[in-house]
Formats: C-alpha cells, sequence, structure tokens
C-alpha cells in the first residue's frame, strides 16, 4: 500500500499570480453587485487563494527491480527511472526496460522556491507519469550526493548520484591549473565523493615536469592516473578505477574528457574537437552532462557522466571554517593550532605555518587553502578570482 507524505512548499515569486487585484476599488465601483462574491477575509493558516505556498503530496510506491529501476512502464501508472541528460525543459530518463523516455517536468517543481537553478540533474531517481508515451517527471527522490557549484546566486548540479569523479587536467594546451584541481577537490570532499586526479595529453610535455605535483596528491591518498588519450598511456589505469561504478568526469574546456571516454571505449564515439589555437581554451563541444553506460563490467552495470567543460568554479555554499577541513593535507594539523579558529595566515603557533616552514607541507596547497578561505562565502567571487584557477572573469 503506497504511503503519503503532506507538506508546505513555497513558490518562486515570479511563478505566481500576483496576490491582490490592483484595482478592486474600481470594480467593487463599476459593479456594485459584484462584491458579494470577493473574497472578504484570508484564512489565519494561510491556506486560502491570496498565499504562496501549495500542500505538496508525495506518494510512496516501491516498485523496482534490483538495479533500482521500475519494471516497464504502463500507461497511466507511475513508475521509477533515472535522468540520463537533461536538455532545456525536457529530460530524457531511463526506464527498467531499458527504454529512453523523453520527459518534461511537473509545473509545481518548476515553480517551487528553491536554491537550485534546475530541479532535475543527470543521475537523478525520479518518478514518471506515463500517458500514451509522453512521460512527466511527478517527483524527485533525495539525492545520494552531488556535485555541485555556485552559478549567479543559484545552485548548479553538474550530477547527482555517483560513485566517484575523476577530475582531469591537461599537462599542456590548456596549461595544468592546480588552483582548479583544488576547487574540485575541495568541492568532492565536502559532497562525500571519492575523487581521482587525471592528468592528460602527458604525450605534449616531458612527464618527469609532472611527478612533484603528482606525488603531492598520492601522498594524500588520491589516486592520480597520468595519461593520453592519444598514445594510449595510463589508459589501463584508468579503465581499472572506473570498471563497476558511477562515475563523473569534470575538468576545464579542453582537456580531453570526451577523448579519455572515447579511449576507455570506443563504441562511444563522442564528439571531439581541437583546442582553438589562438587562447588555448576548449570549443565545449559537450553541452549537456550526459549519463552513459559503459562496456568496461556489464555485470556490475558501471556508467560514465560526461560533463561540459568548466571555466568557472565558485563553490557553493563552503564558509572559510569549513576549507581547511577538505584539504586532507591540512585536516589533521588544522586541529593542533594553538586558536580553534586559526586563519593560518598570520597567527602565532600555527602548526600549518610551521609545517610548511619545515618542508612537511605543499607550500602551494597552503597557499591555494588560505585563497579559498579568503573567498568563501563571498557574493562577488568572481572578482576575488585566482588566476591560476581557470577561471575567466570576462
Amino acid at each position: 500500500m503506497a504511503k503519503s507524505r503532506k507538506f508546505r512548499a513555497d513558490l518562486r515569486k515570479n511563478r505566481s499570480s500576483r496576490r491582490r487585484t490592483g484595482n478592486l476599488t474600481r470594480a467593487v465601483a463599476a459593479d456594485p453587485d459584484h462584491a458579494s462574491d470577493m473574497a472578504s477575509s484570508e484564512r489565519i493558516s494561510g491556506k486560502g487563494d491570496l498565499t504562496r505556498k501549495r500542500t505538496v503530496i508525495i506518494h510512496d510506491e516501491p516498485s523496482t527491480t534490483g538495479d533500482g529501476l521500475s519494471v516497464s512502464p504502463i500507461a497511466g501508472a507511475t513508475w521509477r527511472g533515472q535522468v540520463m541528460h537533461v536538455h532545456g525543459l525536457e529530460s530524457f530518463v531511463r526506464s527498467g526496460d531499458g527504454r529512453i523516455v523523453r520527459c518534461t517536468t511537473r509545473r509545481l517543481l518548476r515553480t517551487l522556491s528553491t536554491e537550485q537553478r534546475h530541479p532535475v540533474a543527470a543521475g537523478d531517481w525520479v518518478r514518471i507519469r506515463d500517458d500514451s508515451g509522453v512521460g512527466v517527471i511527478q517527483s524527485i527522490e533525495p539525492r545520494r550526493n552531488s556535485l555541485c557549484r555556485a552559478s549567479r546566486g543559484r545552485r548548479h548540479v553538474i550530477v547527482a548520484n555517483v560513485d566517484q569523479v575523476v577530475i582531469v587536467g591537461s599537462a599542456a594546451m590548456p596549461d595544468l591549473k592546480p588552483s582548479l584541481l583544488d576547487r574540485l577537490l575541495v568541492a568532492a570532499e565536502s559532497a562525500g565523493i571519492r575523487p581521482i586526479i587525471c592528468i592528460n595529453k602527458i604525450d605534449l610535455v616531458d612527464a618527469s615536469r609532472l611527478v612533484p605535483l603528482a606525488g603531492v596528491f598520492s601522498r594524500m591518498g588520491y589516486a592520480t592516473v597520468l595519461c593520453s588519450a592519444v598514445s594510449g598511456l595510463g589508459i589501463a589505469r584508468l579503465r581499472h578505477e572506473l570498471g563497476g561504478r558511477v562515475t563523473a568526469i569534470v575538468g576545464q574546456s579542453g582537456v580531453g574528457k570526451s577523448s579519455l571516454l572515447n579511449a576507455l571505449d570506443p563504441h562511444l564515439s563522442l564528439r571531439v574537437a581541437e583546442v582553438s589555437r589562438e587562447n588555448e581554451k576548449g570549443r565545449h563541444t559537450t553541452t549537456t552532462a550526459r549519463l552513459i553506460p559503459h562496456a568496461l563490467n556489464r555485470q556490475t552495470g558501471g556508467s560514465f557522466v560526461d560533463t561540459p567543460g568548466v571555466r568557472q568554479f565558485q563553490l557553493w555554499e563552503i564558509v572559510p571554517a569549513e576549507v581547511p577541513a577538505a584539504f586532507r593535507d591540512l585536516r589533521p594539523l588544522a586541529n593542533l593550532c594553538r586558536f580553534p579558529n586559526c586563519s593560518h595566515t598570520h597567527e602565532v603557533d600555527c602548526v600549518v605555518k610551521h609545517a610548511v616552514a619545515d618542508g612537511l607541507l605543499d607550500t602551494r596547497r597552503w597557499e591555494s587553502c588560505c585563497h579559498l578561505a579568503a573567498t568563501a562565502g563571498a557574493e562577488d567571487a568572481d572578482a576575488m578570482g585566482d588566476p591560476d584557477s581557470g577561471e575567466d572573469y570576462e
């Protein structure tokens, strides 16, 4: 028996009608007999016609298969599926029998007052009502985790419900930006997602130049892979890390994320393009996050999530005090400082600064932590951008 739950939800201000009619006095003067039909009072409970809230009813209907997908959709019934990708107002959802159904989003979900830029993201588990082949997303299940960033003051969910994230950087064209890797690491650590560092295009440079940076990440316990989608070097190691898991591929535009996926699974044939020779920036061949089942391990049902390249990555709702906790190398030292609110910049008896001076802590990582802590929570963080963060401030 399905259970129902009720709760009150706010609506977005620009998606609801006006609470009161502006010409009420003139309407009564023009038709005095019509005044008796108008609302003369409002309920204190806020359930009248003038409220901006709605009572939302959620029906729990657990009828899924072993992989979490519902059985084959039945016309008029509600079934469970996973969002493969979102294109504008339409979402493409995979059902239990492998069909891809084009769905629209219920108007209530679009008009709810939330902090998100879009209610649905790739990887979401949703409930669909399928009527005559047209699907409508009725509800979205709570997310296990999500990788998100701030976009114009709102939360942009890049991907949801993943096991791990591969943070891709390029050794050249475009140049490697360690500060952008740090930002993505902080976002993954805050969301509880396992990060993997991948440096692509090592065939364009001397690989020995990347050993110090790769050694810093490896010493912290991050799986670090140096590879090349062109020569195939390191692809076998990367394939071993991705087998049987839902993995999001994120990174700066032009680092070769789609090229790596084509090297891992040639049957994908994802669209790729060369980096612009004028500014060494990517051309955004991937325009939306897309969930793609891969052929590395059919039995365990692993999937890729190919995401668009990022040129700006502002952390979402990270306060300065939380930044050192997201740095694995700073985390055990930060608790030993003299002051509990130590900023690790100017305080006396700061264990983090002593570790940097003694060579026990990487100087670049310490500077990156201080910069992120100084810009975290700023309303105009783009104006305080790090020139080495991989962000374009135009």
